[in-house]
Parts: structure tokens; C-alpha cells; sequence
């Protein structure tokens, strides 16, 4: 690739547009993949407790009660631990993090499999949660040392794509593992779908270690050149902005815009944590049986999700608007929501409900985890990130255990889907008022 001389009066050599596609798309080829396996293995081993509630409940005698608790417990871990563990990632860097994390979380996934009572479960959700503290907002930081925020949405879109190809993946090896080795060397089916899942994150974890680069700059496989254009472009969107002046955290609380993207957070990751532990048990109750089968219905709402999920970013990136890229679609899962309870026994509409839910909460996840990297600046933006995603993983915790007790006394999941739906309106009406199309020019976040 050769980039155009610099000019004479400009001391950082700029190529041309072309040009710089043609070198992010090199970082993304080699950054991409190895973020997305890692998220594919973070979400499967966090939601696949969807999938095996269709066996322990019963062999365990657990509750929906215990079941909703437990999948929040979960949250409640990662909130605890993640603003700190996100501020250590600016200590010791994305390698060293993420080898930590990963190794844990995949030795306390395996673990599930020997769990007895609703207390194991507990303690293993939320241990869990300590585990994959920071994972997330970490990335998000990580992408951010990277790529520029007039290319975000796209980068963070593809890589968000690795929660739809999760369920594409993993929902029918969840459900053939557990059809299939039922019984094999006296274990669950469900036993052995904790153990062969949840051995790898630790193997990935090692591998990321070796292979990430923390910065540009520590990136052997960049020319000088190369590096100077992508950290040129990183200064000059962090010059100092009166639009965003937020240099301590306390910038940021105090911030009326911190409170709208914080019930957003609360919303997709409440929704999505909802959509994931209870997609199963709707289609089981829809009238499929086989769990193989089961796995198969379960990956085409992500199927449908990753396609929207990308063009919707696209277009956010190239009209450099964020907001209504993320509100629209997330009302369009309230929709969904709203709408699944009518479908009990049908499968059709049922699915036709799932996937618009999962294309609507997908869809919004590009475009709006871009926009707390780009209203908080400088030494606040680690701790604005965790401190969005903790508010949201809070979120996530209360409403799993919410709806867990209304199914339990209902009887049915109605209640519980209208509670998401609720939810998936008060997060995108919130962060419309409370926010406001940033003067950024064209490419930054509006």
C-alpha cells in the first residue's frame, strides 16, 4: 500500500481516503477475528445457561425464580468489578487483561457442570460475572486506541457480530451436545455442554496474549508510516472540545447526557440478556421438542440479526448519525416484545417475533457503544465506558431476577415479555432527550 507524500506544512503524513480504507481494513483483518472468537466465547458461556435450563431445571428441581436470579446474579458480578478492571486494562494493556480474564471465566464456565443446588448456581453466576468483569467496556476501550470514531460504528458493528454468530453457532452445538452425549460416561447432557464450551476461552485467552499488540505503536506488523496515520487521526480527534470537556469521572456523572446513555445501556443489555436466557425455553414452548431442533430455530433469529446489524452501521458510519440508529431499531424490539405473548404455541409468529426482537436489539448495539467513547474525552473515557456498562449490567441483573419472579408466580412469561418491552422503549426515548446531535463534523458521532 502506498500512501501520498505528506504535504510540506503538515508534519503527520496523511494518505488519501482510499488509502486509509485500505489500511483500516488491514487492522480490522487482523484485530477482528481474534476479538470476535474471543466475544463468541464470553457470550455463549454467559447465556448458554438458556439452553441448559431446558434439562436441570428438572433434574435439579430449580424454580423460574432461581433460574431468573441466577442468570442476574451474573450482572451483579460483572458491575461489582468492572470499573476497576477497566482502569487496570489502561495499567497493563488488552493483552495482559484479557488473558486474565478469559482464563478465569473459561475454569468457572467447565465448573457449571458439577453444580448441585440453587446455591452452586448462585455462586457460580456470579463468579462468573467477576470473572468477565471489564471484558466488554475493555474491547470498546481497546477499539477505541485504534480506530477513529468517524470509522467506529462499522469496526464495533463487526465485532458486536460475533453475539448473532454466537447463537448461529452455538445454539444447535448446545442442542446437539446436549441430545447427543446424554448419559455419556454417566454425565448430563447439559454437563457436557458446560465442559466442552467452556475449555476453550481459556486456550483463547493464552493465544491472545502472544498475539494482540496493545497500541499501534507496539504493532509489528505496521510501518512507521501506517502508525503515524492511525495515531495521527487518534490526537486529532482527542484535541480538547468545549462539546467535550470531560476530564474526570466527575465530568461525567454530573453529565444530564451520561444519564440518558446509562438507561440505554440498561435497555440492551437487560433486553438481549432476556432474549438469550429465554429464547429456548419460547421455542420449546412453542411446540419443538428435539433439542437439536430446538438450536436449529434458535440461530435464525441471529442469522436475520447479523445482516441488520451490519447495514444499519454502515449507514450510521456513513452519515455519521449514531442516535437514531440505535433508538429506532431498539423500539422496533419493544415491538416485538409487546407482541410475543400473543404467539404462545405458534411457532411462525413466534419466530417472526424472536427475530424481529433480536434483528431490532442487535441492530441498535453498533451505532450506540460508539457513542460513550464520543461524548467523554481524555482520563475519563475508561471510566465513562465501565460506568455506562456497570449502570446497564445492574440493569441486566434486576430485570433477569424480575421477570424470573413474574414468570414464577404468573405461571407464564407474558408478564415478563411486556416488562422487556417496557424496557425497550423508556431506553431509546431517554437517550433521544437527554442527548444531542453533536456539531462533530460528518463521520463523528451525532
Amino acid at each position: 500500500m502506498q500512501l501520498e507524500p505528506a504535504a510540506t506544512n503538515n508534519p503527520v503524513p496523511y494518505g488519501s481516503e482510499q488509502d486509509k480504507r485500505i489500511l483500516y481494513r488491514k487492522v480490522g483483518w487482523r484485530l477482528l477475528p481474534i476479538l470476535m472468537v474471543c466475544y463468541i466465547l464470553a457470550y455463549l458461556d454467559r447465556q448458554n445457561v438458556g439452553f441448559a435450563k431446558l434439562e436441570f431445571m428438572g433434574d435439579l428441581g430449580f424454580s423460574e425464580a432461581v433460574f431468573g436470579l441466577g442468570g442476574g446474579l451474573f450482572y451483579l458480578g460483572y458491575c461489582l468489578f468492572e470499573v476497576p478492571s477497566n482502569l487496570l486494562l489502561k495499567k497493563i494493556g488488552a493483552r495482559a487483561t484479557l488473558l486474565r480474564i478469559m482464563v478465569a471465566w473459561g475454569l468457572v464456565a467447565t465448573l457449571f457442570a458439577f453444580m448441585v443446588t440453587p446455591n452452586h448456581y448462585y455462586l457460580l453466576r456470579l463468579f462468573l460475572g467477576v470473572a468477565e468483569a471489564g471484558f466488554f467496556p475493555g474491547i470498546l476501550l481497546f477499539i477505541s486506541l485504534w480506530i477513529p470514531a468517524s470509522r467506529r460504528a462499522s469496526f464495533t458493528a463487526l465485532f458486536m457480530a460475533a453475539m448473532p454468530i454466537s447463537g448461529i453457532i452455538g445454539s444447535p452445538v448446545s442442542g446437539a451436545i446436549m441430545e447427543g452425549m446424554d448419559g455419556f460416561w454417566a454425565l448430563k447432557g447439559w454437563q457436557w455442554m458446560f465442559i466442552i464450551q467452556g475449555i476453550p476461552s481459556c486456550l483463547m485467552g493464552i493465544y491472545v496474549y502472544l498475539v494482540l499488540a496493545d497500541s499501534p505503536a507496539k504493532a509489528k506488523w505496521l510501518n512507521e508510516r501506517e502508525k503515524e496515520v492511525i495515531l495521527g487521526e487518534l490526537e486529532a480527534e482527542a484535541a480538547p472540545s468545549i462539546d467535550r470537556p470531560h476530564k474526570r469521572l466527575v465530568d461525567v456523572i454530573v453529565d444530564p447526557k451520561f444519564y440518558g446513555l446509562a438507561t440505554m445501556a440498561i435497555t440492551l443489555l437487560a433486553c438481549i440478556a432476556g432474549l438469550s436466557l429465554w429464547m429456548p425455553s419460547i421455542i420449546r414452548a412453542s411446540g419443538v421438542t428435539n433439542l437439536f431442533e430446538v438450536g436449529l430455530y434458535a440461530a435464525i433469529p441471529s442469522l436475520l440479526a447479523i445482516v441488520c446489524q451490519q447495514l444499519n452501521a454502515r449507514h450510521s458510519d456513513r452519515t455519521g448519525e449514531r442516535r437514531w440508529h440505535a433508538a429506532i431499531p431498539t423500539l422496533m424490539a419493544a415491538a416485538g416484545f409487546a407482541c410475543l405473548p400473543f404467539a404462545s404455541g405458534n411457532l411462525p409468529i413466534a419466530m417472526a417475533c424472536l427475530s424481529v426482537i433480536s434483528m431490532g436489539l442487535l441492530s441498535s448495539t453498533g451505532p450506540y457503544w460508539t457513542l460513550p467513547s464520543s461524548q467523554f474525552s481524555g482520563a475519563a473515557t475508561a471510566g465513562g465506558i465501565a460506568i455506562v456498562t456497570t449502570i446497564g449490567g445492574f440493569g441486566a441483573f434486576a430485570s433477569t431476577w424480575i421477570v424470573g419472579v413474574l414468570n414464577t408466580v404468573t405461571g407464564s412469561t407474558a408478564t415478563g415479555l411486556w416488562y422487556f418491552s417496557a424496557l425497550a422503549f423508556i431506553g431509546p426515548v431517554a437517550m433521544l432527550i437527554s442527548t444531542r446531535p453533536s456539531k462533530a463534523v460528518s463521520g463523528q458521532a451525532k
